[in-house]
């Protein structure tokens, strides 16, 4: 399994040099001040391959950018509406550039709107230090009271909405304005830029478009974009939702085993994988991780490993980001599994026989706290979950008392 961490560029208030000292091997990045549906450029890879390369010194970092994380899906694409076609014609052109620049896995998602949903951006824990949280009533009050969606009340079991007014009429103006920031900061280019009025409009966009549209919708895009990704070497491996269950009336296709089967088997090419986040699955009582890494594993290009801890025992609840080893998510059985799956590709003769895998979130802890890094991704925090997972892979791979012993 190879090391990466992901890099949001120099902006990033964890540098090139702090990744050194994380003990990656790679780097997971991408050109996230291009705007969805536009080409990547060579011009544009070449300056984010050449940022990963220097230190703070300007010295060689022997780091390169390895994983592209993500190459974003337009929703005129997700919703099949405006450019769409453009749109796909721009993601194989993007494609084709990158590849020559000799990075072969691309992670992407199809979550419509959001990119990913939280209440709390630095929930305060026993220990002193801060985690990213999703509360269902706290988000219920959210969609109810200051979104104001006209259907939101009724997705909600009538307790959760009850609970969601109490819990409104007792909020400080200051946390109801923190509470919208924070959802918000899950769409694209939106923690600064876009308004609630900007977010119901888009919202509104999707509300003839069912679950079942919406898979069609992904298995036309992956019907043109995965040929060229196969011709070209390159494995596409799409992100599940965060969280796997319905928000805002939005639909999801992307939550479950049974989501990613039927898309995979819809384009059975090699170059149509799965980025297997287990920290977005493992919100969901019903995802055995383990399990979906031993059944979808041949098609598994790039992991995700965190991990969450549920507050109820409910589909659809409130869960906050976990230390890498203490969540729900049997993290030592989980990478047992990608370990098993490595020897099954060796012994195939695969090339890409290495999973490569990041550290996904982390905990703000030390000096994470003053840090202000990108919400989940400390340096500290990241450092110590990627310091545990090595440890496990280590235990599990060596040759006295780990699976090719047993």
């Amino acid at each position: 399994m190879r090391r990466t961490w992901r890099w949001f560029g120099p902006e990033d208030r964890v540098s090139v040099d702090d990744m050194l000292q994380s003990s990656a091997e790679g780097v997971v990045s991408a050109l996230h001040h291009v705007p969805a549906g536009a080409v990547w450029s060579s011009e544009e890879i070449e300056k984010r391959q050449a940022e990963i390369a220097r230190k703070n010194d300007g010295s060689a970092s022997g780091l390169a950018w390895e994983v592209v994380e993500s190459l974003p899906v337009s929703e005129d694409v997700k919703k099949q509406s405006g450019d769409w076609r453009t749109h796909v014609d721009a993601y194989r052109e993007s494609l084709a550039n990158i590849a020559a620049a000799g990075i072969e896995t691309i992670c992407y998602n199809f979550m419509p709107v959001l990119d990913w949903t939280r209440t709390d951006l630095a929930w305060r824990l026993p220990t002193g230090g801060t985690c990213m949280r999703f509360d269902l009533i706290d988000f219920a009050a959210f969609d109810i009271h200051i979104l104001k969606r006209s259907a939101a009340r009724e997705e909600f079991p009538p307790e959760i909405a009850d609970e969601a007014d109490a819990r409104f009429a007792a909020m400080s103006g200051e946390r109801k304005k923190q509470l919208a920031t924070n959802v918000v900061f899950g769409l694209p280019g939106a923690a600064e830029h876009m308004t609630l009025d900007q977010v119901r409009a888009h919202l509104a966009e999707y509300d003839r478009i069912s679950p079942e549209r919406l898979r069609r919708h992904l298995i036309d895009f992956l019907s043109e974009v995965v040929p060229t990704a196969e011709k070209l070497g390159l494995r596409l491996c799409c992100h599940p939702d965060d969280p796997p269950f319905g928000l805002l009336g939005l639909p999801r296709v992307m939550s479950t085993e049974t989501d990613y089967r039927k898309a995979l088997d819809a384009v059975p090419s090699p170059a149509n994988g799965v980025t297997l986040c287990s920290g977005s699955l493992g919100a969901r009582p019903d995802n055995d991780l383990p399990g979906m890494m031993e059944r979808l594993g041949d098609r598994v290009h790039f992991l995700h490993l965190r991990n969450v801890k549920r507050e109820s025992a409910a589909m659809r609840g409130s869960f906050h980001e976990a230390e890498h080893l203490t969540g729900d998510t049997d993290m030592v059985k989980l990478i047992a599994a990608a370990l098993a799956e490595e020897a099954k590709r060796r012994a195939a003769g695969r090339a890409d026989h290495s999973i490569p895998f990041r550290p996904d979130h982390g905990q703000n802890i030390l000096d994470d706290l003053g840090r202000k890094a990108q919400p989940g991704y400390p340096a500290i925090g990241r450092m110590k979950g990627l310091a545990e997972l090595r440890g496990i892979i280590t235990a599990l791979s060596h040759r006295d008392f780990g699976l090719e012993a047993g």
